[in-house]
């Protein structure tokens, strides 16, 4: 009876770890290097093997606010050709297509900046809260072209958190 215990544990603790949510899921602050202000609340999700996040919340700006920055821009592998310039900054997917490389570790993506539109190859890595570099659980946004990149440094964040930008 022990060993049938033992072994349901086993088994039990094996799918429970299969099914768990990669540390790059969830919610998370956008913040701006310069002025360590939140800029927007993320949701990011893995679907199908592949990473994609959306924008939940902006700060100091109205919610309905349209990314018309990008008017004229069209990326038909995402957008289906639609206009970028013509989409809401908030409930609209702007990160897609990351695949993973290691726990936390997604690449091979691409962000769209709602402010300009511009499409940039796009990299994330999870870091866990240290104490030390990361004082909160932190997420490396990387977006490059070519070999030249600019990374920003997400927070963690609760759902009601990441909605509540205003």
């Amino acid at each position: 009876m022990k060993k049938l215990i033992a072994l349901f544990a086993a088994v039990l603790l094996v799918g429970t770890m299969c099914f768990a949510a990669d540390p790059a899921e969830g919610y998370w602050i956008s913040v701006d290097e310069k002025t360590n202000k939140p800029t927007a609340g993320w949701q990011i999700w893995e679907q199908g093997g592949k990473l994609s996040g959306k924008i939940l919340s902006v700060a100091d700006m109205p919610q309905d606010q349209i990314a018309d920055g990008g008017k004229g821009k069209h990326y038909d592998n995402f957008m289906n050709g639609v206009d970028v310039g013509t989409l809401r900054s908030v409930g609209t997917t702007w990160i897609w297509d990351l695949r993973k490389d290691a726990e936390g570790k997604w690449s091979k993506g691409y962000i769209i900046d709602p402010g300009d539109g511009k499409r940039y190859a796009c990299e994330i890595t999870y870091h866990k809260a240290d104490g030390k570099k990361y004082k909160v659980n932190t997420l490396e946004m990387r977006g490059k072209v070519g070999p030249f990149g600019r990374s920003q440094f997400w927070h963690t964040a609760t759902k009601e958190e990441a909605e509540a930008l205003r």
